[in-house]
């Protein structure tokens, strides 16, 4: 620790943040910011953001309270933290809901400027928990509370702009934002750039705002409230330009460079739906890479005008999460019995029905498997962190034009919102897809005559020897006529068949096709470093931050685990059965009551064991540690204790 200008300057390696308050206080606009100014610092960091459903929930009360968390630290980092070091809460509900989730000691700066009666009430306090601060029956005893005027000094440091007092208040959260931006040395430029840009033709909202945010940290300079100040470092990061992104940014840029690779026009069919809608938003911006965007008056008709541009030549793509899925099913039907190659990105929420829908599951996986009429089968892939996204949508692009198939690309809500650093890659190392076009005849008559004849008839059923792909003719081309449909084809000519050998036949190769995409898989990587494990953590999906930081928990307090992580869900990849028979325990963390247990069981024959929770949030780690070091005591036959000094590598 070192002084500087009269405060301490304390080395931290970590820190986890929380800014909680009201859904109309800015808390997910205060949490990017302070995200993005760490970014810039380049600091490791994952956020989670936490917010009600309605547009605007009930002023003051719990459920209206909107929560934006950031985990920063000066080295690789997985999840956005179990549990908040800092809470900075607004108002008295942001205070109450929060509360459980902080660990003994955890700084709190609490705006006092909210804690009326009626405030409190609405919050379920009989009492102002602020009056006892320092009494025998202090409930924040066990923490490091700071009360502080937020509003009050907020609407005095904006008072020269001509603001009413309501609007003045609503620059709280950048005062905010200052203060813990002193408090942890971020840099200031990038918020105040983004104020002048954002406020742009509105001077006096504009300058206030800024004004609130120096005003933050200066108070933070000044004030004898606050004598430490924070220090974490730079996290060391392979060379490369980076910037922070959110899965669904990632995705959409995956998107666009599936279409550029492949030289085809990406269509966007799609249903605005939360958490999946920012996708749609963001491809709209981008017609000169040659995406269209077309916002259907439903989910059915945007599936429906993706599967025709497919038709027609492009690379289609659909939107949705979970409710959407299930309106879409049929014609995703149609999609995988015309053998088209379609996107269909589900950003999954809890459900079922409506569900949660601001908040995060990963309860879909069956309905993607099974949720269509009939032998329907489908590729799956899953990314495994928001920057992962770009990746999964570009193999997901790669699959359905090569294999000329419908995709279900499994993202869901912690991925969509959640942000971190991304090194953004070289074009030179994306991989090129070619949709292999057909341009002219494929089979010759049955009447022709010779060895040599020329084919003069297009089949549209005749298959690719590598990859079972059928060929994929843009309507209009001289000589390709043909037609699909819903109905069952007749192998090779396509033309309708009733027939049930062919129809058994047919049924057979959709799936050998989708099965033989396995073949053009990379082997899994097993993170397994001593060699020693006998118990395997499995998981796919968002959980890859939690069950790698329990991996590391576990690992550190002298134990061996080894652990893989599912990109693919369908075709499983060739190896996974072997690595499976490898071990003597399977553990499959899920946020769903068992879906991935379910197929490994059936597939593998193997006593895969669950840690299953549907909260609506991501997992933590501590919780998965545990499961892990109960397999571990099964396997081995004697007591785990993880409460050596590791609990630092939760993160």
């Amino acid at each position: 620790m070192s002084i500087q200008q009269g405060k301490q300057v304390k080395q931290l390696d970590r820190v986890i943040i929380r800014f909680a308050g009201d859904s109309g206080d800015g808390m997910q606009l205060t949490g990017d910011r302070f995200t993005q100014e760490s970014a810039v610092f380049g600091n490791d960091l994952v956020t989670l953001p936490n917010f009600p459903a309605e547009i605007r929930a009930p002023q003051g009360t719990l459920p209206g309270v909107s929560s934006f968390q950031v985990h920063l630290a000066d080295h690789d980092i997985l999840t956005a933290g179990d549990a908040p070091d800092v809470l900075v809460a607004m108002n008295p509900a942001a205070l109450k809901a929060n509360l459980g989730d902080l660990p003994k000691g955890a700084t709190i700066i609490v705006d006092t400027h909210d804690f009326t009666a009626r405030n409190l009430a609405k919050a379920g306090y009989d009492t102002n928990p602020l009056d006892l601060l320092g009494d025998s029956n202090d409930p924040l005893g066990a923490f490091n509370v700071q009360p502080v005027d937020l509003t009050g000094m907020t609407v005095e440091a904006v008072k020269e702009f001509g603001l009413s007092r309501k609007d003045a208040a609503r620059a709280k959260n950048m005062f905010a934002l200052g203060l813990l931006s002193w408090m942890y040395g971020r840099p200031t430029e990038p918020t105040t750039t983004f104020l002048e840009k954002r406020f742009a033709k509105v001077a006096d909202i504009r300058d206030a705002n800024i004004a609130a945010f120096k005003a933050g940290w200066n108070y933070g300079e000044t004030t004898e409230t606050f004598v430490v100040q924070y220090e974490i470092k730079p996290a060391p990061m392979a060379p490369g330009t980076y910037r922070n992104i959110t899965g669904n940014l990632a995705l959409a840029y995956g998107l666009i460079a599936g279409g550029v690779q492949s030289g085809l026009p990406v269509f966007l069919g799609s249903y605005p739906i939360t958490p999946a809608s920012d996708i749609l938003h963001e491809l709209s911006k981008h017609k000169s890479f040659g995406v269209t965007t077309f916002q259907a008056e439903d989910e059915i008709a945007g599936v429906g005008a993706a599967i025709g541009a497919s038709f027609a030549g492009a690379l289609g793509v659909t939107t949705t999460s979970g409710p959407g899925i299930a309106l879409k099913s049929e014609a995703i039907g149609l999609a995988v019995m015309t053998e088209l190659p379609l996107l269909v990105v589900d950003v999954q929420r809890g459900g079922p029905s409506t569900g949660l829908p601001t908040k995060t599951e990963q309860a879909d996986l069956l309905q993607a498997m099974f949720g269509r009429n009939g032998e329907a089968p489908l590729p799956i892939v899953a990314p495994q962190s928001p920057g992962d996204c770009f990746d999964a949508a570009l193999e997901a692009a790669r699959i359905a034009i090569t294999y000329r198939t419908p995709v279900m690309l499994l993202s869901d809500g912690y991925l969509a919102n959640g942000s971190e650093p991304w090194r953004i890659p070289e074009l030179a190392d994306l991989p090129t897809i070619d949709p292999a076009f057909a341009t002219e005849p494929n089979h010759r008559p049955a009447n022709a005559q010779g060895e040599d004849a020329e084919a003069t008839e297009f089949w549209p059923y005749l298959r690719d020897e590598e990859t079972l792909a059928r060929p994929w003719a843009v309507p209009g081309t001289p000589g390709l006529e043909h037609r699909i449909g819903g109905l069952e084809k007749a192998e090779g000519h396509g033309n309708i068949s009733y027939d049930p050998a062919n129809h058994d036949y047919m049924v057979r190769t959709r799936q050998a096709k989708v099965d033989r995409i396995a073949e053009s898989l990379p082997p899994l990587v097993v993170d397994d470093p001593s060699g020693q494990a006998r118990v395997l953590v499995i998981g796919w999906g968002s959980t890859y931050g939690p069950i790698g930081a329990g991996v590391r928990r576990v690992r550190k307090a002298g134990y061996h685990v080894a652990q893989v992580h599912l990109r693919h869900l369908n075709p499983f990849p060739k190896d996974l059965g072997e690595i499976l028979a490898r071990y003597d325990k399977v553990l499959v963390p899920e946020m769903n009551l068992g879906q991935l247990s379910l197929l490994l069981r059936a597939k593998y024959l193997v006593d895969a064991v669950g840690y299953n929770q549907v909260r609506g949030l991501p997992l933590k780690a501590a919780d998965v540690a545990d499961a892990i070091g109960e397999l571990i005591a099964q396997a081995e036959g004697t007591p785990v204790d993880l409460t050596s000094p590791v609990e630092e590598a939760l993160s």
